[in-house]
């Protein structure tokens, strides 16, 4: 049967009967190949097929899916259509919570982008000061940290600063109460931080007592290579 050339979707031969097996192969293989959803790249044993679902087939894989090693399996009307993959496809693998690129022989792992951010809702405990439950990462070289005061600060505080323990007026000080009230905590030099670190809130003149601060942290992160 004739196919497309980059997605092999199966092509309508003229005066074909059954027109409709072929279109809806075609659509079902389109559905599962675009924006990519691999559920595993390592399942041997085919699952209950549930249609749209799509599989990267391993070495050794059994059943309905053997003999098909290196495709994509896609669970269509109760069964399977394969497809090829091609060097540079890319696919999320939902067992694993990352990102994959074929290489043109196996699915290999993409590294994240080096430079980042991290934005994050920041319940403010009452006390003199709140720490974050998010930290900045581990080896994470830190340009800033920007924010916003998503709910008013209630207490009897008069304004806070934002940083880190030991450093604690880092990304801003003399910060405002209000809702809408803004930060863009930005240092001379970038910070690298060796262990995962929170940020500390820290009240001036009082004592929090409520309210949510919505902070971004903006950060260079290296990684090692896929092998």
């Amino acid at each position: 049967m004739a196919e497309t050339g980059n997605l092999g979707l199966p092509l309508l031969a003229p005066s074909q009967a059954q027109k409709h097996v072929t279109v809806n192969e075609a659509l079902a293989r389109l559905d599962g190949l675009t924006q990519m959803r691999l559920m595993s790249v390592a399942t041997v044993a085919p699952p209950a097929p549930v249609d749209g679902a799509a599989w990267a087939v391993p070495l050794g894989a059994t059943g309905d899916w053997a003999g098909q090693d290196g495709r994509i399996a896609i669970a269509s009307n109760g069964g399977w259509v394969f497809a090829d993959p091609a060097e540079g496809w890319r696919g999320w693998v939902v067992d694993e919570a990352r990102e994959v690129r074929h290489d043109g022989a196996g699915w290999a792992g993409v590294p994240g982008p080096a430079i980042r951010s991290a934005t994050f809702d920041h319940a403010v405990a009452s006390g003199a000061a709140s720490v974050t439950t998010e930290v900045i990462p581990q080896n994470a070289m830190v340009f800033a940290v920007t924010g916003r005061v998503a709910s008013a600060l209630t207490g009897t505080l008069t304004s806070w600063t934002l940083g880190v323990a030991g450093a604690e007026d880092r990304y801003g000080s003399g910060i405002g109460l209000a809702q809408g009230s803004w930060l863009v905590g930005v240092t001379g030099q970038p910070v690298t931080y060796y262990a995962d670190t929170p940020l500390v809130l820290t009240a001036t003149g009082g004592d929090f007592a409520a309210g949510t601060v919505r902070l971004v942290l903006h950060y260079f992160k290296p990684e090692p290579p896929e092998i």
